[in-house]
C-alpha cells in the first residue's frame, strides 16, 4: 500500500493550534484524495520494500500523561573507541551514503507555544536526525539525506543491534555535556573526543517486524515504540517521552533547562516520509539555523587560515547573502574548514548581487553547510552576531532555503 500525503489546505487547517474544534485534526478517510504540498499524487516509498500489508495491531489503551522529562546528569566519561569498523554481515560494507534510504517526516516552524489536548509536546534535541533500519540482523543507520552514521557513532550502532525485533526507528543522536544538556558542537567532535555520553533519543516507529505502521496514529506508534525499547539494556538508546496538551508549561521548562526548543505534534498524526507538514511543528528557544558557506576572508593578527565565513541561503535558485561569522572556531576547526574549502575555491562570487564586507573575500562553490546561532534577524534577512556551531554533513546546500521551515 502506497503511503498517502496530506492535502496542503486541509492539513494546514486542522493543524492550526489556536482553535479547538470538535473532531479537528483527524485524518481524511481513505476515499478522500490527499495530495502532497506540490499538489501531485504521493509517490510510493521506494526506499523500503514493505514485507507485509495492512496495519500492525495497536494497543487500545491510551497512554497516560507523562511528566516533563529532565536532563540526565553526566555520570562520567564513557569508554568507547573511535576506530573505523571493518565490513561485516551486521554492519554491512556500505559507502559513505546509502543508495536506498527512508526520508524522515519534517516539521514546520511555529512562533509561539500553545496548549491543546489534541497535541503532544516533546523535547527538540540538538543533534543529528537519524533513521535506524534493523532488519534480519543487518543495520543501516543514517542521516536525513542517507549519510551513514554506523562508523561515526559506534556506541549507537552497537546498541541498536541489541534490539530483539526488526524495526525502523526515527530519532536524534545527541551528546550531553557536564550538565546533561545536548550540545551540537560536542557531537561534531565526538570522533576525536568521545569522553561524554552519546545517546539515541527515539521518538517514532515506522516499521515493526516487517509491518508498516506509519498510518497508525502517533500515540499508537509511540506506545508500540515504548514497549519495544523497554527491553533494551544499557543507556545509549532512550525513549523520547512527551506531555499531552500542556505546551506552554512544557516550553517554560524547556527554556529553564536552556534546551534548543520543543516539538508539537498532532496526537493522531500519521507519518509522512519526506514531507514537511503542519501536523508536526517546531518551536525554538534558541535562534539557530543552517547556512551555506559561500566564501571566507583573510585572517587577522595571530589567527591562521581564515578570518570569517561568508554565509548565504537559497531563495529559489539564487543564493542570498545573510551575513558572516568570525567566532565559534577552535584552531583545529579553522584548519578543518580551510582544508575543506580549498578544493571548492572559485574566482566568481556565487551571489548575484555585490556583497559588502570589511575585507576581500575568497569565494568557494556553495556546497558546504554549517549551523550558526544568532541574536536576531533584520528585516533584510541579515543575521546579527552569528556564531559558528559546526558543519551540517546531513544537509544538502540546496535544501538551505529562505523560510524552509514554514
Amino acid at each position: 500500500m502506497a503511503q498517502k500525503k496530506p492535502d496542503k489546505k486541509s492539513a494546514a487547517k486542522k493543524a492550526a493550534p489556536a482553535k479547538k474544534t470538535a473532531g479537528a485534526g483527524k485524518p481524511a478517510g481513505k476515499a478522500s484524495s490527499k495530495k502532497a504540498r506540490s499538489g501531485k499524487p504521493v509517490p510510493k516509498n521506494t526506499a523500503t520494500k514493505k514485507t507485509a500489508s495492512g496495519k500492525a495491531a495497536a494497543a487500545k489503551a491510551s497512554l497516560p500523561k507523562t511528566t516533563v522529562p529532565k536532563a540526565a546528569p553526566v555520570t562520567g566519561a564513557i569508554k568507547t573507541t573511535t576506530k573505523k569498523r571493518p565490513p561485516s554481515r551486521v554492519f554491512g560494507n556500505e559507502g559513505r551514503k546509502y543508495e536506498e534510504y527512508i526520508e524522515p517526516m519534517l516539521a514546520s516552524l511555529e512562533d509561539h507555544p500553545f496548549d491543546n489536548d489534541e497535541w503532544i509536546f516533546e523535547m527538540k534535541w540538538d543533534g543529528y536526525r537519524a533513521i535506524a533500519e534493523w532488519k534480519k540482523k543487518k543495520l543501516k543507520l543514517y542521516s536525513r539525506n542517507g549519510l551513514s552514521f554506523v562508523q561515526k557513532y559506534p556506541p549507537v550502532a552497537e546498541a541498536i543491534t541489541k534490539i530483539k525485533h526488526d524495526c525502523v526507528l526515527d530519532g536524534e543522536i545527541v551528546v550531553l555535556n557536564e550538565d546533561g544538556r545536548p550540545r551540537f558542537q560536542m557531537l561534531q567532535e565526538y570522533e576525536q573526543d568521545p569522553r561524554y555520553p552519546i545517546h539515541y533519543y527515539v521518538f517514532d516507529l515506522l516499521f515493526l517486524n516487517g509491518k508498516d505502521v506509519r498510518e497508525l496514529p502517533l500515540l499508537s506508534r509511540k506506545e508500540l515504540l515504548k514497549k519495544l525499547l523497554s527491553s533494551c539494556k544499557g543507556d545509549v538508546i532512550r525513549y523520547s517521552d512527551h506531555v499531552i496538551g500542556s505546551g506552554k508549561k512544557f516550553f517554560h521548562h524547556v527554556k529553564k533547562l536552556d534546551f534548543e526548543g520543543m516539538m508539537a505534534k498532532k496526537s493522531d498524526s500519521e507519518y509522512y516520509s519526506g514531507i514537511r507538514t503542519r501536523e508536526w511543528l517546531k518551536i525554538k528557544h534558541h535562534n539557530n539555523q543552517e547556512a551555506v558557506i559561500a566564501g571566507f576572508t583573510a585572517p587577522r593578527r595571530s589567527r591562521k587560515y581564515f578570518g570569517a565565513l561568508i554565509l548565504g541561503e537559497f531563495k529559489g535558485r539564487r543564493l542570498q547573502y545573510i551575513g558572516h561569522t568570525g567566532t565559534g572556531f577552535t584552531h583545529d576547526k579553522l584548519k578543518e574548514l580551510w582544508d575543506l574549502m580549498q578544493p571548492l575555491m572559485t574566482a566568481q562570487s556565487p551571489f548575484a548581487e555585490k556583497i559588502k564586507v570589511n575585507a576581500p573575500v575568497s569565494w568557494i562553490r556553495p556546497e558546504l553547510v554549517c549551523e550558526v546561532k544568532f541574536t536576531e534577524q533584520t528585516n533584510e534577512g541579515i543575521l546579527r552576531h552569528p556564531v559558528f556551531l559546526g558543519l551540517r554533513e546531513d544537509k544538502a546546500a540546496t535544501a538551505v532555503t529562505k523560510n524552509n521551515d514554514r
